[in-house]
């Protein structure tokens, strides 16, 4: 039996502490057993904008944003303003009294709960942001849960400022007895556990996943929505004894990562698309000289600088064309933040094992998304597999071929300086000694020989990989494929869908390049209809799997508005496909922006009507 949830909607500008209170919040209810999933979307601001960071909690771990909120805490008027509608029946919505007035009549069922700030916290008259305090206080209250968990926080928060823990845990002491004596909880209690959590985004997982699979080089530019991936590792590679650098660009991040690779050492740099273009030559130079390295591009919605601060599942096909010619790569999607932790290990194990470049493909939504996991799951060892490295010196019985026509193509590897195994790493052809083919005349034989060699050490990757399996009744009406980070919120929806009378099962792929071509097939060659989900415009997955195993969807969902799918945009879409539209295009349309709020004139939503007897959209 499922536990109850509760969906929480903090809204403010850049600097009014939308993420210090939605943290707050989280780590509260964590000490108290209740897990989350965070995602915030912002703007591109230091301060100003919108940011509206959605918390879900429940006791069994959540695996999305999920659909319609629950109560919000609305630090400006604007978050009043446009999300107000947002609330279904029975839902509530903190703001301060003392500023905040709402614009229009909230839906039906839907609770005002204004909190006289000033007169709770006279601090915040000199102190805005403690109006957050108040009104965390307040929610947990609501919530059904004890202020212990917040007292503790704060009293970490500030460990080093008893003055202000003494101020903060008196406005939320404040702010949790007022609404006890003023407001009706929502109907959705929240229970304690005994279960501990932690706290992490799949940027900081991709780190420590990594720092435990053996990455002792790490280097990068800071690109959001990458750039956390280096804050970890600058914070801890003095003690975990990794080597970190910031360079100047891109060029100069994978041509150090790739260096680093060459002379035997677990290597690792993330970007973002913009980034990863700068890198695409120098991923085609790993590949011929054979150099296992690893690169994160955190996808974000492009082209260009596109939307800096939005998610979106773009840059497959710039993954597809990463470099001019054909050479071998792995390309590999995580499902889940979780899933984060899981994947450096992986894409070191292929890289080293196969000596070629290794692509991981996140996104914002995954990767500056948090969630809370289970310690148990972070305390792991992870198998190494460096795969045919030469540590030996050579006695000198015959010479050195560092890229010997192997029948596997797979030639051991001696790390430089190891006497007696003298090569050269060419960007050019070479043979099997290193000597430029190039140089003097190209020898189309020898040019083949070398180009069949690479290609055969992909045969046995598919093997190496787990593949993917069907989730759901293996026999259904509907099949629905999706890769990467959508995986939680379709898991969502196929289980809506079955409880609403459409059979449904699911498949997600995570390792993209190579594919399973075999087990998908026989898993698709099953299915009675099968609907693509992914988050483009263009359904840059579906075309990879009609090249690779000629299966052609009979539906597709797709978003590229900058947010991330909900499991009712999905439900919707599947129910559309079933009544003979082929592509579903979703837009998050927020249902309080209004057209007669001054900002709601202009924008995605401008001209959009409101029924004035629901107050949705019509």
């Amino acid at each position: 039996m499922s536990q109850p949830e509760l969906i929480v909607g903090v809204g403010g500008a850049a600097g009014d502490g939308v993420a210090s209170a939605g943290n707050t919040l989280v780590l509260s209810l964590a000490r108290q057993g209740i897990a989350a999933y965070s995602y915030n979307s912002y703007q591109s601001v230091i301060r100003g904008g919108h940011s509206w960071l959605r918390l879900r909690f429940s006791a069994d771990k959540p695996l999305g944003v999920g659909d319609q909120v629950d109560a919000i805490i609305a630090l400006n008027q604007d978050t009043l303003d446009r999300h107000l509608q947002e609330l279904k029946p029975g839902g509530l919505v903190l703001y301060n009294g003392g500023k905040l007035t709402p614009s229009y009549d909230p839906p039906p069922g839907v609770q005002l709960c204004a909190l006289p700030v000033p007169e709770l916290c006279p601090a915040s008259k000199r102190l805005p942001v403690m109006q957050n305090t108040v009104a965390v206080g307040a929610l947990i209250q609501l919530m059904g849960l004890d202020i212990g968990g917040l007292e503790s926080v704060l009293q970490t928060t500030f460990a080093k400022k008893p003055a202000v823990v003494e101020s903060n845990i008196a406005a939320a002491q404040a702010g949790y007895d007022y609404a006890a004596a003023n407001f009706t909880p929502p109907a959705t209690q929240l229970q304690p556990t005994d279960q501990k959590w932690a706290q992490a985004s799949g940027n900081h997982l991709f780190a420590m996943g990594a720092a435990l699979a053996g990455c002792k080089f790490y280097v990068a530019y800071p690109m959001s929505p990458a750039t956390h991936i280096l804050e970890w590792f600058a914070n801890h590679a003095q003690r975990l004894n990794i080597c970190v650098r910031q360079v100047e660009d891109e060029i100069s991040v994978i041509n150090m990562a790739i260096g680093a690779g060459h002379m035997g050492v677990r290597s690792m740099c993330a970007t973002s698309g913009g980034g990863f273009a700068l890198m695409t030559e120098a991923i085609g130079m790993a590949g011929i000289i054979e150099t296992p390295v690893v690169a994160i591009n955190v996808m974000r919605a492009g082209p260009s600088t596109g939307v800096p601060t939005k998610t979106e599942q773009a840059d497959l096909n710039q993954a597809f064309g990463a470099s001019q010619g054909d050479f071998q790569r792995v390309i590999i999607a995580p499902l889940s933040m979780t899933d984060c932790f899981n994947t450096p290990h992986e894409a070191f194990n292929v890289a080293e094992r196969y000596q070629i470049p290794v692509i991981i493909l996140s996104d914002l939504l995954m990767s500056e998304g948090s969630e809370t996991v289970d310690p148990a799951l972070l305390d792991v060892e992870f198998p190494i597999d460096r795969g045919e490295v030469i540590t030996e010196a050579n006695g000198g019985e015959e010479p050195y071929l560092r890229y010997k026509n192997t029948p596997s193509g797979i030639s051991p590897r001696a790390l430089p300086g190891l006497p007696g195994h003298l090569y050269v790493s060419g960007t050019d052809e070479h043979d099997e000694d290193g000597v430029l083919i190039s140089d003097v005349y190209t020898d189309p034989v020898r040019r083949k020989k070398m180009v069949d060699k690479r290609v055969r050490k992909m045969e046995t990757v598919t093997s190496y990989l787990p593949a993917p399996e069907l989730d759901g009744p293996a026999e259904a009406d509907v099949t629905l494929v999706g890769w990467g980070s959508t995986w939680g919120t379709i898991v969502e929806a196929a289980e809506t869908l079955r409880q609403e009378g459409v059979s449904t099962n699911h498949l997600q792929i995570k390792f993209l390049v190579p594919l399973h071509v075999d087990e998908i097939s026989s898993i698709l060659g099953r299915s009675r209809r099968i609907i693509i989900v992914e988050n483009n415009q263009g359904g840059q997955f579906a075309r990879h799997l009609r090249a690779e195993t000629g299966i052609v969807a009979d539906g597709h969902i797709r978003k590229y508005d900058g947010e991330p799918f909900e499991p009712k945009h999905i439900v919707a879409g599947v129910k559309d496909v079933l009544g003979g539209t082929q592509v579903v295009e979703v837009l998050s349309t927020e249902p309080g922006w209004r057209t007669d709020h001054p900002t709601g004139t202009s924008g995605p939503w401008a001209g959009l009507r409101v029924d004035e007897e629901t107050k949705t959209f019509a």
